[in-house]
């Protein structure tokens, strides 16, 4: 049968056979998650998937979302799957099963949510802001707010958002203007507008709970000054019933190239000054609280590019085994034509896009057990190793894995040539949708910056170091198989280059060619990446020979030999050209830099 979504063959094979998740069954957090118990769950999202989210993805992103009269309405076929997705309890995976969550492993909760974002990513945006709203409650909140709000939004019943972007304050979030005072109650009057907030208005629930960043009277400048405060649509009472509305009202939604099923909302907060808001964590520490979010985000971003590039390239191939168009190459002038996946550039094609997204997969997958390897450890030294692996990825993870992704949607939509190009198939959604996850939570630039600038130095840089150790663990048990040991071959030299090139870079941020160093951020963010996603695939080509090695059934090791191939042909022809630009890299050009403005154009 073909797979469509995801594959649910290579999600196993990431799952049970590179990571082997059902190890964490041995410890007391996760006994229940044995590997059948894993299985259970990973079908139970994927039948959830195509039975009800991906037949009204069509939909959805045709209808849009509407407003009228102050209110916001999502497209009718989400309520029946939202109604769904809260039965079956997925908004908290991973979370405390005394607020509503399930208390299942991060790389589970990422096997069913590449599923889901998958089958139809603008519905899942609700239900992420959701739980990254809860996940600021339950992490700073008081045991009052927690009470009164995180089961409610484990459970769906209440609605989040992140209220952070203002008009003049977007990547530049300490320029923020919306004012918090203080009131003899303790709590504050809030006043301000904030734009691009996902969620911030819905139909799908009675109550939305909102984290919004304000500055109180008084506080300093910048970011140092910034609070984080709980802004209910509805008070909430003692009690937990809903009182008074709480002056926070959308102003209007944005009409956007993609993602249609997801509101995207300007929002008011105390237009008539009765905004009221309690504080989450500690006065002016507010950006602090936000990127303990803002790693969780980040992590999502790069699930939702995945997920659409692995649905584009699903489609593609089943495409490509059934359009007919034009004669083998090679064949005698006249003979009849044959399906498209027999053409040397279809396959070409094709094979970039499987690697890029397997190798995307088990990249994200492992930043997930990595924080699974978390909870178990009992060792602070190796908590904070494992923490500083996560660190270090997460601007990857984000930034790298969506530029891939819409390049691979791109591609996914080229397979099928004019057809791709209407909206009869879904290739034209998937690439508008894919779009928006280069720019929030953080532009892919921000990503590099960050990459550059704070993780490579991070612990002193020994964060990049274990991450460098990890890499080289893999190369020396590929080196032991004669079969693999030319591509550990590259893979190790293209690591070296690697660490040349964050070398030069880092030694230029202490110097006058800072500014330099920053010009050439993303193209290593690029290299850097390539070079992971070698790391990966030589991991599952070392994983699959081993699997060969026990004489498995046919399909099995027809599924092996193509890890074992797609893992060189990218490090034979993806990372050659990965060392040729941590060259130019190293060459520090300043073209960008030297260009007057005025020389841009007038």
């Amino acid at each position: 049968m073909a797979q469509v979504v995801a594959d649910r063959r290579d999600v196993d094979f990431v799952l049970h056979e590179q990571l082997d998740v059902a190890r964490l069954s041995r410890h007391d957090q996760f006994a229940e998650f044995t590997g059948k118990t894993i299985d259970l769950i990973v079908s139970e999202a994927r039948n959830l998937a195509l039975k009800e989210l991906l037949p009204c993805q069509r939909e959805a992103d045709e209808e849009g979302c509407t407003f009228d009269n102050g209110q916001v309405h999502v497209p009718r076929a989400f309520h029946r799957a939202y109604d769904l997705f809260r039965q079956g309890e997925w908004i908290a995976m991973c979370d405390d099963p005394t607020w509503g969550g399930q208390g299942m492993p991060r790389t589970v909760s990422m096997a069913a949510d590449n599923y889901f974002n998958g089958a139809n990513f603008p519905f899942m945006l609700h239900n992420i802001l959701i739980h990254g709203a809860g996940k600021l409650v339950e992490r700073f909140g008081t045991n009052q707010q927690k009470h009164l709000y995180l089961k409610n939004m484990y459970t769906g019943k209440w609605g989040g958002s992140m209220l952070l972007t203002e008009p003049e304050a977007g990547s530049d979030v300490g320029a923020l203007t919306t004012t918090a005072v203080k009131n003899d109650d303790g709590t504050y009057s809030i006043s301000g507008s904030k734009i691009f907030i996902s969620s911030g208005d819905t139909d799908l629930v009675e109550n939305i709970i909102h984290p919004v960043l304000a500055r109180i009277e008084g506080a300093p400048a910048g970011t140092a000054g910034i609070s984080l405060f709980l802004v209910p649509k509805y008070r909430v009472n003692d009690d937990g019933t809903l009182g008074a509305f709480n002056d926070i009202v959308c102003a209007g939604i944005e009409h956007k190239m993609g993602i249609h099923g997801s509101p995207t909302c300007s929002m008011t907060l105390g237009g008539k000054g009765g905004c009221i808001g309690t504080l989450l964590g500690a006065e002016n520490k507010g950006m602090r609280a936000m990127f303990v979010m803002m790693n969780e985000a980040r992590l999502h971003v790069g699930m939702q590019g995945l997920a659409c590039a692995g649905a584009s390239y699903l489609n593609a191939l089943n495409y490509a085994r059934e359009r007919v168009q034009g004669a083998a190459l090679t064949a005698a002038k006249g003979s009849p034509g044959v399906p498209i996946i027999r053409h040397p550039d279809i396959r070409r094609n094709l094979l970039s896009m499987k690697t890029f997204s397997e190798g995307m997969r088990s990249l994200l997958f492992y930043v997930g057990f990595l924080e699974d390897m978390i909870t178990v450890s009992t060792d602070d030294t190796d908590k904070a190793r494992l923490q500083g692996l996560i660190d270090v990825l997460i601007p990857v993870a984000k930034g790298y894995v969506t530029d891939r992704a819409f390049e691979i949607c791109s591609q996914g939509l080229q397979v099928f040539g004019g057809y791709g190009y209407t909206k009869e198939y879904p290739q034209e959604q998937l690439l508008r949708d894919c779009r928006i996850t280069l720019i929030y939570e953080g532009t892919n630039g921000i990503q590099a910056m960050d990459l550059l600038a704070r993780k490579l130095s991070l612990n002193h840089g020994r964060a990049f170091m274990d991450l460098v150790t990890e890499v080289e663990q893999t190369i020396a048990h590929a080196q032991k198989d004669a079969n693999l040991a030319s591509l550990a071959g590259i893979v190790q030299t293209t690591l070296a280059h690697l660490k040349e090139t964050a070398g030069k870079l880092a030694g230029d941020l202490g110097t006058e060619n800072i500014l330099t160093a920053f010009a050439h951020a993303h193209p290593f963010l690029d290299v850097f990446g390539d070079t992971l996603m070698g790391w990966m695939l030589l991991w599952r080509a070392v994983t699959a020979r081993e699997r060969l090695a026990g004489s498995p059934k046919k399909k099995d090791a027809v599924f092996y030999q193509g890890q074992i191939t797609g893992a060189r042909f990218f490090i034979r022809t993806i990372l050659p050209v990965a060392q040729a630009k941590m060259a130019v890299i190293q060459t520090g050009d300043t073209s960008a830099l030297d260009m007057a403005e005025a020389g841009f154009g007038s």
